[in-house]
C-alpha cells in the first residue's frame, strides 16, 4: 500500500480536473464549487487562483494558447494572461440545471466532457465530444454524473465513469473518427467502498482510480477489475488524479471538503487539499485541446 503527501493545503470545495503541462511544468486544476481554475507550480509550491464565475468542470491545454474549459455552461477558452473567457459552444443551453463535470482530450486532441444534474437527482447527463472545428457530439446519454477518462495507449479503448452506479466502463475507441460502441464493464465498487470519481491510466495500462468516500486511490488492472495497488489517503474524498513532474512518475490527486459536517472537517482538517504520491510508475502524457 502506498501512502500520499500533502503538496498543497489549498483548502478548496470540490477539487478536480487535474491536467499536466509538460512544457511548463505545471500542474492544472479546478475547483467545480469555488468556480475557479487553478495553475500550480510543484517545484514552489505556487498557486494561483483564477475566478471564472461559473462551476468548472475540467480543465485542460490548448494547442493555440491559454486552456480549455468545460465550465457549467458549455466549452470555453481561457487567455491565461488577460484572464479572458470566450464561450466556444454550450451544448446545453436549453437544460440549465446541468452543469459540465468531468473532461480530458484523447491523442488527437479532441475534448471530451460530460454533464450532470446539479442536484444529481435525474439521469439526464451526456458525454460530448468537442472537436477542432468546435463541432460539439454528443456520445452517451441517460447519464447520472459523467466523470473520469481514459485511453489506452493503444488508441482502442476508451474508459469511462459514470459515478452513482459505481462501475467503471470500458468501450472500443476508433481514434480516427472519434466513436466509442461495445460498452463492457471493467470493474464495480461495492457498496460501502466509496464511489468511483476521476482516473487516469499509467504506461503499463493499468488505472488509477480516485474513490470518492473511500479514503483512497486503487490502481486497478482493465483486463481482470482486480485491484493490484492502492494510495492510501488522508481524507475521505479524493476527487482525481494526473501523472506529472519531469518523468511523469509523480501522481497528483486532487480532494474534496464540500458537503462535509464541522466534525467531519475536524478530522480531516487536509480535505479539500493537493496531494502527491510516487507510484513506481510512469503516466502518459497529456494531450492539449487542438480547436
Amino acid at each position: 500500500m502506498l501512502e500520499a503527501e500533502l503538496m498543497l493545503d489549498a483548502k478548496v470545495l470540490l477539487g478536480e480536473g487535474p491536467w499536466w503541462n509538460a512544457a511548463t511544468q505545471q500542474l492544472y486544476w479546478v475547483d467545480i464549487e469555488g468556480c475557479a481554475v487553478h495553475v500550480c507550480d510543484p517545484a514552489t509550491g505556487e498557486d494561483r487562483k483564477i475566478d471564472v464565475g461559473q462551476m468548472a468542470g475540467a480543465v485542460v491545454g490548448r494547442k493555440s494558447g491559454g486552456v480549455a474549459l468545460a465550465l457549467q455552461h458549455g466549452f470555453y477558452g481561457l487567455d491565461l494572461e488577460t484572464e479572458k473567457l470566450t464561450l466556444l459552444v454550450a451544448p446545453e443551453a436549453d437544460l440549465p440545471e446541468n452543469r459540465f463535470n468531468d473532461g480530458k482530450c484523447d491523442s488527437q486532441g479532441r475534448f471530451w466532457a460530460g454533464t450532470t444534474r446539479i442536484n444529481h437527482d435525474q439521469q439526464v447527463g451526456s458525454l460530448y465530444r468537442l472537436d477542432a472545428d468546435l463541432t460539439v457530439h454528443r456520445e452517451l446519454g441517460e447519464v447520472w454524473i459523467s466523470n473520469g477518462l481514459a485511453w489506452s495507449s493503444n488508441d482502442r479503448t476508451m474508459f469511462f465513469i459514470d459515478s452513482p452506479i459505481r462501475q467503471v466502463v470500458a468501450f472500443d475507441f476508433d481514434a480516427d473518427a472519434g466513436s466509442i460502441n461495445n460498452k463492457r464493464l471493467v470493474i464495480e465498487i461495492p457498496e460501502g467502498a466509496g464511489f468511483p470519481d476521476g482516473m487516469t491510466i499509467d504506461e503499463e495500462g493499468m488505472l488509477w482510480i480516485a474513490l470518492w468516500d473511500g479514503w483512497r486511490v486503487i490502481r486497478v488492472n482493465p483486463a481482470d477489475g482486480k485491484i493490484i495497488n492502492e494510495i492510501r489517503m488522508p481524507v475521505a474524498r479524493p476527487t482525481s488524479c494526473v501523472f506529472g513532474g519531469a518523468n511523469l512518475d509523480e501522481l497528483y490527486i486532487t480532494s474534496a471538503s464540500t458537503r462535509m459536517s464541522a466534525e467531519e472537517l475536524a478530522k480531516q482538517p487536509l480535505a479539500g487539499g493537493l496531494f502527491r504520491c510516487s507510484p513506481g510508475v510512469r503516466g502518459l502524457p497529456m494531450t492539449p485541446f487542438v480547436g
